[in-house]
């Protein structure tokens, strides 16, 4: 194995391991049904940075990258949905 193909693969997990973070979150606030202490402004930055990463990630043809992104934009959409939805209980 080469530095090189450790360095992708360490990457690649770095990149599905970002998109499981969100997951505990979103849960937390399904489960609660409320959004309270998530910071609404926070979550929608985090998804325009992921989105403009996948888009970059497309143009680039680096698609682990964009698959990456794709599925953090997945995960923390959800918190950002659900936080839209239970922000006024």
């Amino acid at each position: 194995m080469t530095i090189r193909s450790l360095v992708d693969f360490i990457f690649s997990c770095g990149l599905f391991f970002n998109a499981f973070l969100f997951i505990p979150q979103a849960i937390s606030i399904w489960r609660k049904k409320s959004a309270q202490g998530v910071s609404l402004f926070t979550f929608l930055g985090f998804n325009v940075m992921q989105l403009f990463t996948a888009w970059h990630a497309w143009y680039e043809k680096d698609y682990l990258l964009m698959l990456g992104f794709l599925l953090a934009l997945i995960s923390c959409g959800s918190v950002t949905c659900l936080s839209f939805k239970y922000r006024n209980r």
